[in-house]
């Protein structure tokens, strides 16, 4: 009998705030047999929950906002969970709530300069005090009510739901849910299918086949409704992260800010290319997580590929704290791993195994280089899916060369390659900067971008490129590396590859980490963009 088979024999609710505080002190987890199931909230702080705090604090273990007569909010105010997105998912929750109305936002999304700060809009898990919504899946801002409690539905493409099923009778399901006394939510999102249970119970589904106004993924948050004195408090927040069945997952993780403006721009590059995957390739969801290692304790959980676009050498962000470890699991379950730029670039001694096994190559220091060069007459990979649609280029970069690969080239593929020319050549020895190795093949081809199918089924990609964030405006460039990412995840290229517009300098200039220098001069950018593909 497992512990919420207990909670639901009446005897045994009384003893939960007991259990849950005994279980604390021995320092063991009363959820701990929830597979897949990970805490999203500490229990005492605020961390990674974003509202205001006149509003929300933590009381009694739990996620408390409250109103009162002298304090109103003059419209829902939420609480909003910073530290990842949802998509594919289970959550689960413990709620009570005295007085007026709440809900919990998933696969959500703000509009601060149109709504005002602490505003979301999106699908909704009503709860109430009284007897109306409570179980109800309400669209904030989003169609309105998509499926009332007891209700299955299917929303169409008019924007409006279908009854297509009675669950049960609302009254009868009401009378399961606890006034004012601590309740579960679960909820299930998977595809567009959403069911939403209350102690257990299947409280309302939908089927969302709005194919303009759907979302698969977005943010997750809490509601304080507008209207008379309130309180709701929620605690235990655990979700599960579910496979994307019918698309491939791919988290890009995004280092701290690192050179200058338009150089090493891993935020604002990883953010174009997930957009870039999101809206011309439809067999991919990708999700981005920015300016560091994720908080999220369910980042890679239903992953199919991993990009690390970031700072390299000692400071990579992936041989700090046992994350080699966790990516191993990672790998040795299937999941691709795909470096760009200097994320290529991990100590011998920490992480060049792993490097070497993942992706099939990486930077060495005193073996491997780093000189900026103009690429022309690049040679591809034939019948490699991809090289698919790729046509040849010239690119101004830093091209890391004379990578430290796997014995013999085993499992690994050449994707691009160039002969350097002798200038590369022209600085001192040094960890970076050149050496008698590099030296002895002047003139020879040297890899810049491979590709590496592991035993295990698992892919790898590296790829030295990628240090001027302008280049991502160059079509071949940028579609070669579209087509890696979504094939380091077990997705299917298209025969001409992954076609998308060439981003205008506005959408460049988008969330870059520095603001443009004296010498940054615009016309000449535009004027270098347009040249790119001619």
């Amino acid at each position: 009998m497992t512990f919420q088979h207990l909670f639901q024999i009446s005897p045994f609710k009384r003893l939960i705030p007991f259990l849950i505080g005994i279980t604390a002190l021995l320092g063991l987890d009363l959820f701990s047999q929830e597979s897949g199931f990970k805490p999203i909230f500490d229990g005492k702080t605020l961390n990674g929950w974003d509202g205001n705090h006149a509003f929300w604090t933590v009381k009694e273990g739990a996620l408390t906002g409250q109103t009162t007569s002298e304090k109103p909010t003059q419209g829902n105010t939420f609480l909003v969970w910073r530290h990842g997105e949802i998509d594919d998912f289970e959550l689960k929750l413990e709620y009570r709530i005295v007085g007026g109305n709440s809900g919990i936002q998933y696969r959500s999304f703000e509009k601060p300069e149109e709504w005002g700060q602490y505003v979301v809009g999106g699908y909704q898990a009503d709860i109430d005090s009284g007897t109306t919504w409570s179980g109800t899946l309400y669209g904030e801002r989003f169609r309105g009510v998509l499926a009332k409690r007891g209700q299955k539905t299917t929303i169409g493409s008019n924007h409006k739901p279908d009854e297509t099923g009675i669950i049960g009778n609302p009254e009868v399901l009401q009378s399961k849910i606890h006034s004012e006394q601590w309740n579960e939510y679960h909820i299930i999102a998977k595809g567009f299918q959403f069911i939403q249970k209350i102690n257990g119970i299947v409280m309302s589904e939908s089927l969302d086949e709005d194919k303009e106004m759907r979302r698969r993924s977005g943010i997750l948050a809490l509601q304080l409704h507008a209207g008379p004195p309130m309180k709701v408090q929620f605690r235990n927040i655990r979700l599960k992260r579910l496979r994307m069945d019918d698309q491939k997952k791919i988290v890009l993780v995004s280092g701290h800010r690192s050179h200058g403006y338009g150089s090493h721009e891993f935020n604002a590059g990883n953010l174009l290319l997930a957009n870039a995957l999101n809206t011309n390739m439809h067999q991919v969801h990708a999700s981005v997580y920015l300016k560091g290692w994720p908080i999220d304790p369910t980042a890679f959980d239903n992953a199919d590929a991993i990009v690390l676009f970031m700072n390299g050498g000692k400071g990579h962000l992936a041989i700090h704290e046992n994350r080699l470890d966790e990516i191993g699991k990672l790998m040795n379950q299937g999941v691709g791993l795909a470096c760009l730029h200097y994320g290529v670039e991990v100590p011998k001694e920490q992480g060049g195994k792993e490097f070497l096994d993942w992706i099939g190559g990486y930077f060495e220091a005193h073996w491997s280089v780093n000189p900026h060069w103009n690429l022309t007459h690049p040679q591809l990979a034939t019948n490699h899916p991809i090289t698919r649609g790729v046509g040849t280029f010239e690119c101004n970069d830093e091209w890391y060369y004379h990578m430290r690969f796997r014995e013999n080239m085993e499992g690994v593929t050449p994707i691009l390659s160039a002969i350097p020319p002798e200038s590369t050549l022209s600085r001192p020895d040094g960890p970076h900067s050149g050496n008698p190795h590099v030296r002895a093949e002047k003139g020879q081809p040297q890899i810049l971008a491979w590709a590496r199918e592991r035993p295990d089924g698992g892919r790898g990609f590296g790829f030295t490129g990628g240090h001027y964030h302008w280049n991502w405006a160059n079509d071949p460039f940028r579609k070669m590396i579209l087509n890696a990412l979504a094939w380091t995840a077990g997705a299917e290229i298209p025969a001409k590859g992954i076609i998308s517009p060439t981003p205008s300098i506005e959408e460049l200039e988008k969330n870059q980490d520095y603001t443009p220098s004296k010498k940054f001069n615009r016309a000449e950018m535009i004027e270098k963009i347009r040249r790119m593909n001619r």
